[in-house]
């Protein structure tokens, strides 16, 4: 045997002994993806227009709190639209000084005069950079919470470029339940002045209104509060009016953590940054003796009485059970979402389904398998022993990569796999029909496999790169199962070149080096 066949076996030896170890054993090794162990699958879709609206309000504060500080007081606003608001009160001698406030604090908002004011309406190049925004930060967001749950796994991802969804995948939770609630829990935490009542809250929305015989004015909104009862249960559903204004947001925390009460009750303590601290103390200082509801999620959870000035920290109370105020604050210190959640769509898979379609995967892949090499040493005889062999180191370096990179194996990346069978065998198809063309046109036993391999191999190259760009496209536009399916075909074809050029070439070498003369082949 000469050096070259030597160093060649030692470098198939090596390659496929490590991918066998890396592999072993396979059960825990490889990663299951939802559809084969069980999980949660959920589709989002981050609602941009509430990033939209809370900008809209943090640049109306600035702008009023420059004003006033430019000595023009009496100014008030009020938001037209998702980005749209108009700046009543300047006097028109004044007007200088809104835009020396502009250009320096709201450089991406444009601006005109009118007969009742100044009403700005922002970029729309800065618009497509807040939902662009809104949507990475709830995606960070989101694996933030997920990852301070502990879930083992789990996939997030956005659905396609430039899309507001979002895929979450959970696979093997054990409590799925408490998982999906957390991700719901979008807690869009908002701290906004009770307009009415007073005291105490109104049991219907149409006694709010009857407060304000000219119509529900625009800078005032109805939101509603579950009222509970001494075991914490729902009984019923009160309202308030809040002023639409925002004083600050949840994105203005440092940070959270759960507390105890004034009677012993679960609550979450909050801090707020320098900034966001600096002008909750400006508006609870100019408001004591006015109530401040705590706004999470769209419902208000508490209106306390401002009793003084408040400034870096503050209580959440709310009549939440222990459990309640630990999910609260993990959504909060892993960051607050930008903007709410809708839930397109909603998937629970239970473990003994998943396990069900890995029998039936398994089942399926030795039914094909079995048949592919039946076919093989059929037509080719002993050759076909080459092609059966080079099938199952296929099959050993496809595992060996799933576990080396620790990519998923789903159902459709079964499948792949199913087919990385069929492709491996192809290429082998190839070069044996080759070589038998070779030898019905007289050639030797050696010159017609040298003839088989070195002419083959253009073909077999083509076949396998066009099928390797199209899974590549899978893998960068597809989502969950589509990506495992490009996955296992991507390494199944790669391990299919190997096996079929090189390992298959060294074994009729290795074969034939040992024969002096050989005259036939069994092909």
């Amino acid at each position: 045997m000469n050096r070259s066949l030597w160093w060649r076996g030692i470098l198939i030896l090596v390659i496929v002994i490590g991918a066998a170890l890396v592999a072993y054993p396979p059960k825990d090794k490889v990663n299951l993806g939802l559809d084969l162990r069980g999980g949660v699958h959920l589709v989002l879709a981050v609602q941009a227009e509430d990033a939209l609206r809370a900008e809209a309000d943090k640049d109306m504060d600035t702008l009023l709190r420059q004003l006033e500080q430019e000595g023009v007081t009496g100014a008030s606003a009020r938001r037209t639209g998702d980005s749209e608001f108009e700046v009543t009160g300047v006097p028109p001698a004044r007007r200088d000084a809104v835009k020396k406030v502009v250009d320096r604090f709201l450089p991406f908002w444009s601006w005109s005069m009118t007969s009742g004011g100044v009403t700005f309406e922002r970029r729309s190049e800065e618009d497509a950079d807040i939902r662009e925004q809104a949507v990475r930060q709830a995606e960070q967001t989101i694996r933030n919470r997920i990852d301070a749950f502990g879930v083992a796994e789990p996939v997030i991802q956005r659905q396609g470029l430039g899309s507001n969804r979002i895929v979450v995948q959970l696979p093997g939770v054990d409590d799925p339940e408490r998982v999906k609630e957390l991700i719901k829990n979008t807690a869009l935490l908002e701290f906004r002045f009770v307009t009415y009542p007073s005291q105490g809250a109104a049991f219907t929305e149409e006694e709010i209104l009857r407060n304000f015989p000219g119509g529900l004015p625009g800078d005032v909104e109805i939101f509603p509060q579950e009222i509970r009862g001494e075991r914490g249960e729902s009984a019923g559903t009160a309202y308030l009016a809040l002023e639409s204004r925002r004083i600050i947001t949840g994105r203005d925390l440092r940070t959270a953590r759960s507390g105890l009460g004034q009677f012993n009750e679960p609550v979450v303590r909050f801090y707020l940054s320098q900034d966001a601290g600096r002008i909750f103390g400006e508006a609870t200082g100019a408001n004591v003796g006015r109530r401040l509801a705590i706004v999470l999620d769209g419902k208000v959870q508490s209106a306390p009485v401002v009793q003084s000035r408040i400034t870096d920290e503050g209580v959440i109370e709310g009549q939440f059970t222990q459990a309640e105020v630990e999910d609260l604050v993990t959504v909060l210190r892993s960051g607050a979402l930008p903007a709410s959640i809708a839930y397109l769509e909603e998937r629970a898979v239970g473990p003994s389904l998943g396990q069900d379609s890995i029998d039936q995967g398994l089942r399926a892949s030795l039914l094909g398998g079995a048949l592919v090499v039946a076919l093989m040493l059929l037509v080719y005889r002993l050759v076909g022993i080459n092609a059966v062999l080079m099938l199952t180191m296929n099959l050993v370096l496809v595992f060996g990569a799933l576990a080396y990179f620790g990519a998923t194996l789903t159902l459709p990346g079964i499948a792949g796999i199913v087919l990385t069978m069929g492709m491996a065998v192809d290429a082998n198809v190839l070069i044996f029909e080759r070589i038998k063309e070779e030898l019905r046109a007289g050639r030797t036993v050696k010159a017609a496999v040298a003839a088989g391999f070195g002419k083959a191999l253009s073909a077999v190259i083509d076949t396998n790169v066009t099928t390797l760009i199209a899974a590549l496209f899978l893998f960068q536009f597809g989502t969950g199962p589509i990506r495992g399916f490009a996955v296992t075909l991507s390494v199944g074809i790669l391990a299919s070149l190997f096996t079929a050029v090189f390992t298959s070439r060294w074994v009729f070498d290795l074969i034939l080096s040992s024969r002096r003369r050989a005259e036939r082949l069994s092909i």
